[in-house]
């Protein structure tokens, strides 16, 4: 005679969860929420091959999201319908070999980072010089020798923030020709000389390159391309202020510029006569930046915090 197997909800529950485990080409296993829980006890739910301690780290490394955004609180809520993606060791240790800059997300058709201040977007006059790009096509090497990335945009090298790469040249095309209507929003952080007395404006001028890198400014037309800027005062002392800056268009060192024309150049910003450089680089960070996909043609909104030492700055 056979043995009954007991009834145990957990068991049934914890295999339930395991059948809606997908992995994908990138290292992620990804598991569909079935129940209210919380992050920790739902990932001892899943990895069973681990102790508690060893399921903790991963959290703790940053090898866990939740519908795409890394989550290292263990307490953090799930709801039904949610995807929790686990990052393998292996994955997470080639994304480690990556020097100044953070992958906050990658799929088959692009991949956004965090870069860096002091990290160039592309090669300069030294080939030798590391890159976001140069390390990117290396990255995306190894998982396939034929695999490539390719330039959507850039940041300045002294800027930090969310950047934005394709992976294919079909995918480039299609951002890069209809980029404004693709991007909704350009939202930087800047760390601005003085205390700046209006709480959100609107900034307008031309701005003409010189034979140098500087763009000039001026409020008629010199020949040069129109430059709106949106700007919201977030914090602020006597020495600095903390301005939220969204674009309406993207011209080269438009922030740059139009913070020099309202009399509060960025911090450390000399090329645009900043006086003071307290925190050793430019006060500049690219914050989110909200776009239709190109592969799903879907909303997609990517962030990267402010910089604690422009916060420091302004409390």
């Amino acid at each position: 005679m056979k043995k009954k197997r007991s009834h145990n909800p957990k068991r049934k529950a914890d295999k339930r969860r395991k059948s809606t485990a997908q992995s994908d080409k990138r290292g992620v296993n990804n598991y569909t929420v079935e129940e209210e829980t919380t992050l920790l006890p739902f990932l001892l739910s899943i990895i069973t091959n681990k102790s508690r301690n060893s399921v903790k780290s991963i959290l703790t490394r940053g090898q866990v999201t939740v519908d795409g955004e890394e989550i290292t609180q263990h307490n953090h809520p799930l709801k039904p319908g949610q995807t929790v993606g686990v990052m393998s060791n292996k994955e997470s240790k080639k994304r480690s070999e990556l020097v100044g800059l953070s992958i906050l997300h990658e799929d088959r058709d692009i991949i956004v980072i965090n870069k860096e201040a002091g990290l160039l977007s592309v090669a300069a006059d030294d080939p030798t010089e590391p890159t976001a790009y140069n390390q990117l096509s290396d990255y995306v090497k190894k998982e396939n020798p034929d695999n490539k990335i390719f330039v959507v945009h850039r940041l300045d090298r002294d800027t930090s923030g969310v950047m934005l790469y394709a992976k294919s040249e079909d995918i480039q095309q299609v951002l890069q020709n209809d980029w404004k209507n693709t991007v909704k929003e350009r939202i930087y952080t800047a760390l601005a000389e003085g205390r700046v007395e209006k709480e959100q404006g609107e900034l307008s001028s031309w701005l003409k390159e010189s034979k140098g890198i500087k763009m000039y400014s001026n409020q008629e037309d010199n020949g040069g391309k129109h430059a709106v800027t949106h700007y919201r005062k977030v914090l602020g002392n006597e020495n600095y202020s903390l301005l939220e800056m969204e674009l309406e268009t993207g011209r080269k060192h438009q922030i740059r510029a139009h913070l020099k024309d309202m009399g509060h150049p960025i911090a450390g910003d000399k090329l645009y006569d900043a006086e003071t450089n307290p925190i050793k680089r430019l006060g500049l960070h690219a914050t989110t930046l909200v776009l239709v996909h190109p592969g799903t043609n879907k909303l997609v909104r990517y962030t990267s915090e402010v910089p604690g030492s422009f916060l420091k700055r302004v409390k």
